[in-house]
């Protein structure tokens, strides 16, 4: 899903319009979030989640917004890290490179699963810990080889995601229109209000979290914003990206659930395969199923080489051991090796995790997971509260985006499906807690001793 976006930062020198950062920005972050997450929202909310998924398009632009602008005035290569550590102090940095790097190990391992899901498609009766296994294996031979024909067809990845969805609007548009299958079959147009809001107001806030995961990504855009030509076009650049994006995802999303009755998706396929299952089209579920894989993968490997790069880097910044940033004797790996290894376990505890509980393992980490990265963007919010000089407007969109956050947040509450992923990101948070206090004295110790540098 967003990962790819780092490889790309790193291999682009060249200075970027503001059109071609915004459809970077399409490709790398439309991802499994999106092709099976939304399927969760759905099952949540029923056809109102074209509403969700707007709201959270809306909240997305404003953190985007901020960090685009705080990128602008003061270009850091820690870009949030470093603004959270200049806002609030060395407590801050750490945090929040740690719910960050919590966040994609979550994200990694969200993305293992929806790959494995897919796969079962073909395969119904194979349980999700082999298929796991299956693309982690592949996935850490990548990072391991680090070729450069790899990143190329990053690119070419992007591009399958985005056919893919206009490739479901062709087809479920030919078969809306009676093209297809011998005529048209029973639609469902919600033509009251009840039918467009089947469960409420509670269904809408529980199925926020799932739609701003699908969105995920927005902060390394933030990063990116720093090799634009103009950096004042940066928040234009992410409002044309985020239109073009919501668009994709909300036509697609509305096809889907006038198709095939909301209550009928289930978040075990991709709920585009699924609206199309009924039209006995033959190659077509074949073909789109393939693409998601396709899709799923590169981000899940890009995932997998990010996270293990952040490891490095807050090893080589001081906020992780020393030993993550090492490569001893493995001086051609394109990763200190004890950094991989934790990565790697990440993987393992998420193939555990398939093998002893299948049924719930995709809901349960993807809501954990778009927790986490929610987290990281108050943080955001939070930091640009401080570090910028705002207009009356600005506090509104800070604000609102503050809210809608933390509607997403206490909404997963309401879900008893939802409630594990919550307690899960507690965890995390947690740890990461236990950590600065525990860190805390020394920082204060190094400040006084280099007040230069604090």
């Amino acid at each position: 899903m967003k990962a790819s976006c780092v490889n790309q930062e790193d291999k682009q020198e060249k200075k970027l319009k503001w059109w071609q950062l915004s459809i970077i920005g399409v490709g790398c972050i439309t991802g499994t979030g999106f092709f099976l997450g939304s399927a969760i929202a759905i099952k949540a909310t029923g056809p109102s989640v074209l509403l969700v998924f707007l709201l959270a398009a809306y909240g997305t632009y404003v953190v985007f917004e901020m960090l685009a602008k705080m990128s602008a005035d003061d270009p850091q290569k820690g870009s949030f890290r470093t603004y959270a550590k200049k806002a609030y102090g060395h407590w801050a940095g750490f945090s929040s490179g740690w719910v960050y790097w919590s966040s994609e190990m979550l994200i990694m391992g969200s993305q293992l699963t929806a790959l494995s899901l897919f796969s079962r498609f073909w395969f119904p009766h194979v349980p999700l810990w082999i298929f796991a296994s299956i693309f982690a294996v592949l996935g850490i031979i990548i990072v391991l080889s680090g070729t450069k024909t790899f990143e190329r067809m990053e690119n070419i990845f992007a591009i399958v995601k985005i056919a893919a969805i206009v490739m479901f609007l062709i087809i479920a548009g030919l078969a809306l229109g009676g093209v297809l299958d011998g005529g048209v079959k029973e639609t469902n147009v919600p033509r009251t209000v009840g039918e467009f809001f089947p469960r409420g107001a509670m269904g809408l806030w529980a199925a926020l979290i799932y739609a701003f995961y699908a969105y995920g990504g927005i902060e390394i855009m933030g990063i990116m914003s720093m090799r634009l030509e103009n950096k004042e076009d940066a928040p234009k650049s992410g409002k044309i990206m985020l239109l073009v994006l919501a668009a994709l995802y909300i036509s697609s999303l509305a096809l889907a659930v006038i198709m095939l009755s909301w209550d009928k998706f289930t978040t075990k396929e991709s709920p585009f395969v699924h609206a199309l299952d009924s039209y006995h089209l033959a190659f077509v579920p074949h073909v789109f199923n393939a693409a998601l894989i396709i899709a799923g993968f590169s981000t899940m490997a890009a995932s997998l080489y990010a996270v293990t790069s952040m490891l490095v880097t807050l090893s080589k910044d001081g906020d992780a051991p020393k030993l993550f940033s090492k490569k001893g004797r493995f001086k051609k790996l394109k990763v200190p090796l004890p950094a991989l290894a934790l990565t790697s376990a990440g993987l393992l505890t998420s193939i555990i995790l398939g093998l002893v509980m299948p049924d719930s393992i995709y809901e349960y980490i993807t809501t954990a997971a778009g927790l986490m990265l929610l987290y990281n963007w108050f943080f955001i919010l939070m930091s640009s509260h401080k570090l910028l000089k705002s207009k009356l407007m600005d506090h509104i969109k800070r604000v609102s985006g503050m809210i809608l956050i933390l509607l997403a947040v206490s909404g997963t509450l309401l879900e008893k499906a939802s409630r594990p992923g919550l307690f899960v990101s507690l965890a995390f948070l947690a740890v990461i807690g236990a950590v600065v206090l525990f860190l805390r004295p020394r920082w204060k110790r190094e400040e006084r001793e280099n007040p230069r540098q604090a």
